[in-house]
């Protein structure tokens, strides 16, 4: 099984402000649209909060339209601003509630070329789980696997999922699979908060069950931590650490969590094993018998001492078991001291794999069969 991650940086269609010439061109813009954004998304606008606004939007090319070269600002209803013509922006909205409406980055289609040659970096990964990064929303993406990759010699991926982020810039992490591994249980963490109450995640850290031909399941989180180049470098540090700390706390507990149920479905299994099984006799009572309890044998050959006068080499398990009860009965036949035999049964207490029932074998030398 081969796993990769690639990011995508879109698809079709891309922020202007993150298609520009150099990162730094288009920094300023993403961090005016940031800040504008929050301001916009505060219950009251404050006097100093509505002088802020007014400063970002003429920044981001909004103080004569709401159609702007990078950002897009929609007036569904209510009113937020007005434009006075004397020159500048009003803001007349004394809160959230006041107006409907969102502020959005501009866009524009991505280059053909650049586009396939995304297809064909994911053509040459032969991923059979490929985590994607910065992809637009699941009907892009799906678009991508069965028009582009397809169109450069690739085998479209059979399963395909993105989960929409906090990420308003059209930039969500996803996950592409093959037929023979199909997506189970989907986990989001979108809503996960740290003590402040601010998202944990940039985007999303959705965690994804993949079922595997031999039936075990394989959970990928796919996730794509703050970006050093938006921001200033100490709070995005800060930010990258919580959320990769974050990352690893869910690794963890998912660990303790199968361990634990592991534990339990094996006590399960060993106490039905005890209870449902029945020694013979002659076990139950070994009187003057030597009798020989293995525990916890790990190992593929058990090597049995001290069973009688005669050396027994071992008995090759053909499971691992947890437990063994080995009885030993050594014999000698008469009128012939140079032959020794030896019987005896080895009767499975507790055990797992395919053979967890009680069973009978005969160990060496003349013995009778197992009963």
């Amino acid at each position: 099984m081969r796993l990769a991650v690639y990011n995508v940086e879109n698809l079709f269609d891309r922020p202007k402000a993150m298609n520009l010439g150099t990162w730094d061109e288009g920094k300023a813009i993403l961090q005016d649209f940031a800040a504008l954004s929050e301001l916009l998304g505060e219950l009251d606008y404050t006097t100093a909060r509505k002088q802020r606004m007014s400063e970002l939007m003429i920044r981001l090319g909004l103080d004569k339209q709401d159609d702007a070269p990078f950002v897009i600002l929609r007036r569904n209803r209510g009113q937020l601003l007005r434009r006075p013509k004397t020159g500048g922006i009003e803001i007349v909205a004394d809160g959230r509630a006041d107006w409907a409406g969102s502020l959005e980055l501009q866009s524009e289609p991505i280059d053909e070329i650049a586009m396939r040659n995304t297809a064909r970096v994911i053509h040459d990964l032969q991923a059979d789980v490929l985590a994607v990064v910065e992809a637009e929303s699941r009907p892009v993406l799906e678009q991508f696997n069965q028009q582009i990759l397809k169109a450069v010699g690739g085998q479209p991926m059979r399963h395909v999922m993105v989960i929409d982020g906090n990420d308003g810039r059209g930039i969500d992490v996803g996950l592409m699979t093959g037929k023979n591994h199909p997506i189970g249980l989907m986990r989001s963490h979108v809503d996960d908060r740290d003590s402040k109450g601010n998202d944990i995640f940039s985007r999303d850290c959705p965690e994804y069950a993949i079922q595997l031909p031999s039936g075990q399941t394989l959970w990928v989180l796919v996730n794509h931590l703050k970006s050093k180049g938006f921001g200033g470098k100490v709070a995005s540090d800060r930010k990258r650490k919580a959320q990769a700390r974050v990352v690893l706390e869910k690794v963890a507990a998912a660990a303790r969590t199968r361990q634990a149920a592991r534990a339990s479905k094996d006590a399960a299994r060993r106490k039905t094993a005890l209870e449902s099984s029945t020694l013979p006799a002659k076990l139950a009572e070994p009187r003057s018998r030597d009798v020989c309890r293995i525990s916890e044998a790990l190992t593929e050959r058990v090597e049995f001492a001290k069973l009688g006068p005669e050396r027994f080499a071992g008995w090759r398990r053909r499971e691992q078991h947890s437990a063994m009860l080995i009885e030993y009965s050594p014999s000698r036949q008469r009128g012939d001291s140079s032959r020794a035999g030896a019987s005896g049964r080895v009767v499975l207490l507790r055990g797992h794999g395919r053979d967890s029932s009680s069973v009978a074998e005969r160990v060496g030398g003349e013995a009778d069969k197992p009963r």
